[in-house]
């Protein structure tokens, strides 16, 4: 019922939102007179926020037509390599003429499944374009994924991760940011522990939850308040026709959204707050970037009921990985069996979603990779989405990444 009630709120507000859209034509014609009056203005700019905020908001598109090679620019055509249930494997390919030469690094961005699409890395795969052959998981809705796909949980998401490297081939460098940090340690020591073909050059988790039990935030301190029958009974919900998902259990995405948007309530009000004095002032730079930001923060997808519980069950709140409890399809996942693949932590200081230490003790469970193998690094003074996007990534973390990557990359066979 609480999905079929979000619904019908969305569609009781409909109305309301055509009357804003006709507003703001009407009162932003140049041939009105009152749009050029301060009344006439104000009421436009409440019709847009008030348009805006009740917006569905879809899949915002990745938009990455082109970068830079050596100076030189390049285009990039987006291109699904690999199709999956619930995940398409992306190749941001660059023009072969310019960068087919290079012999740059693979990298494997594995996106979040935590709410939002994967396009909130952008900035990390733009970043990451010039000098690497990018490839990023997109994962898919889940309300638009029919009952007859099955179902997929943890184990399903640690099988793509592993899949992908094996479909990738040699010199892959995987970069885990946020939600999939234990899916990726968990992933690479499956692969050394099943003596894979293939196993990541290096993997670099970015403010990923390895260990919540250190410096726990609000998200965490949620996590672990309540049962896991708490989690079930009131945030899992099925998905109502006629979507395609249609009767698939999931936790939606307006509800994750509710608990980002509450968590900095203050902040978002505030943001509105200045949209609408932008728009009055007709400061059009500052609306665009408001509205970049937002197009991008309100879409959100949902997850499948089987992979939400079952990460807060086993990342947030029994710890599995840390305390050598994991277990995948039966088998015990051991993260001292690393050994061939190098490990980065990147974590931020002002991170209210993975504290300080959560994503290093990776570097604890990881005992057998050398030292001259491991490299760990704390930004100051930004956030968790500043530690994969925005000046701070590109500027300093980025060219970390990149160094690393390239300092233990697997040796390549002559051309």
């Amino acid at each position: 019922m609480l999905y079929h009630a979000y619904e019908l709120t969305h569609a009781a507000v409909t109305p309301l939102r055509a009357a804003c859209h006709l507003g703001q034509q009407m009162l932003r014609n140049p041939f009105n007179p009152v749009s050029y009056t301060l009344p006439g203005k104000a009421i436009a700019a409440a019709c847009d926020v008030m348009e805006s905020t009740t917006r569905r908001y879809g899949k915002p598109e990745w938009g990455l037509d082109e970068t830079r090679v050596a100076g030189q620019i390049c285009p990039v055509a987006e291109r699904v390599v690999l199709h999956k249930p619930f995940c398409d494997l992306l190749h941001f390919q660059r023009e072969q003429s310019i960068a087919g030469r290079r012999r740059d690094p693979k990298v494997l961005i594995v996106a979040p499944m935590s709410g939002h699409f994967a396009t909130l890395l952008r900035g990390t795969v733009e970043a990451m374009l010039p000098e690497h052959e990018v490839y990023a998981t997109d994962w898919i809705d889940a309300r638009t994924v029919s009952l007859m796909e099955g179902s997929f949980d943890l184990d399903d998401y640690i099988d793509y991760i592993v899949e992908f490297v094996q479909f990738l081939g040699p010199d892959v460098h995987v970069m885990g940011v946020c939600q999939p940090g234990p899916a990726v340690v968990a992933a690479t020591a499956l692969m050394h522990q099943r003596g894979a073909e293939h196993v990541p050059a290096t993997i670099t988790i970015m403010g990923g939850p390895i260990d919540p039990r250190q410096s726990p935030t609000v998200p965490n301190k949620l996590a672990t308040e309540r049962p896991l029958s708490w989690f079930e009974n009131n945030v899992i919900t099925r998905v109502p026709w006629p979507h395609p998902g249609f009767m698939r259990r999931v936790y939606p995405g307006f509800m994750q959204l509710s608990g980002f948007m509450s968590m900095n309530l203050d902040r978002h009000i505030d943001a509105h707050l200045k949209m609408f004095h932008h728009l009055v002032e007709n400061d059009g730079d500052s609306v665009e970037k408001h509205r970049a930001f937002y197009d991008e923060y309100l879409a959100v997808m949902d997850l499948t009921a089987e992979f939400y519980l079952q990460t807060i069950r086993d990342v947030f709140q029994e710890f599995k990985l840390p305390r050598g409890q994991l277990v995948h399809r039966g088998e015990l996942v051991r993260p001292d069996a690393i050994t061939r693949t190098a490990l980065m932590t990147v974590e931020g200081e002002n991170d209210d979603i993975s504290g300080i230490g959560q994503t290093t003790a990776a570097h604890d469970i990881c005992v057998n990779i050398p030292a001259d193998r491991r490299v760990d690094y704390l930004q100051p003074k930004v956030g968790h989405y500043g530690v994969f996007n925005g000046a701070r990534w590109r500027a300093e973390i980025q060219p970390r990444v990149r160094d690393f990557m390239r300092t233990h990359r697997t040796a390549l066979p002559a051309s």
